[in-house]
């Protein structure tokens, strides 16, 4: 696992042993980043259920303002922190250490341009943290939600949010989510 683009292009990242975390695959990551390109540079970046660290990583190498990186694993928040040593971001990015309806909780009142949810693939509760971030507004009126999921998972979007476009893998689906700008 590596930068793929941007000041910090090249370096290795560490990521956590085990089964707690599934990093973003590099081709998938790579492919992501080329489709939001123009949307990153000056971008505030919210990386939920961080993992390693990688994707907000990215977005930072690539000129993105600052980032918050939400993770509650131990070894995780390890490796995010060895990570942003490694490149040098520390001083850009917000680690939160904790579950991610705590973290909405201490984040409220912040928005983001572009906000990042890679949550286990077993996560039930995928569609109470969409609704939170929907009415608690930690969008942009411009901003977008990506969510990594599984293929096989289903997701029902809040009335305030609206599917605006996918991109399907084999086994995983990005899925980009706006405002619904109608419903406010």
């Amino acid at each position: 696992m590596r930068v793929i683009s941007g000041r910090c292009r090249g370096t290795h990242l560490e990521a956590p042993e085990g089964m707690n975390t599934r990093p973003t695959t590099d081709r998938i990551k790579e492919t992501l980043f080329n489709m939001i390109a123009f949307d990153i540079p000056e971008c505030e970046f919210l990386d939920l259920f961080s993992g390693s660290g990688a994707m907000a990583i990215e977005a930072l190498s690539r000129g993105g303002k600052r980032a918050v990186l939400v993770e509650k694993d131990t070894k995780a928040l390890a490796c995010i922190e060895q990570n942003l040593e490694k490149t040098r971001l520390k001083a850009e990015a917000k680690v939160v250490a904790s579950d991610v309806f705590e973290a909405l909780k201490r984040l409220e009142g912040e928005q983001f341009d572009i906000i990042f949810m890679d949550p286990p693939y077993a996560l039930e509760n995928i569609q109470t943290v969409l609704e939170i971030l929907a009415k608690k507004k930690f969008l942009k009126e411009d901003g977008y939600i990506i969510l990594e999921r599984s293929t096989k998972t289903i997701v029902k979007l809040p009335q305030n949010l609206v599917l605006w476009k996918e991109k399907q893998y084999k086994t995983t689906t990005l899925s980009f989510i706006r405002r619904d700008m109608g419903s406010e």
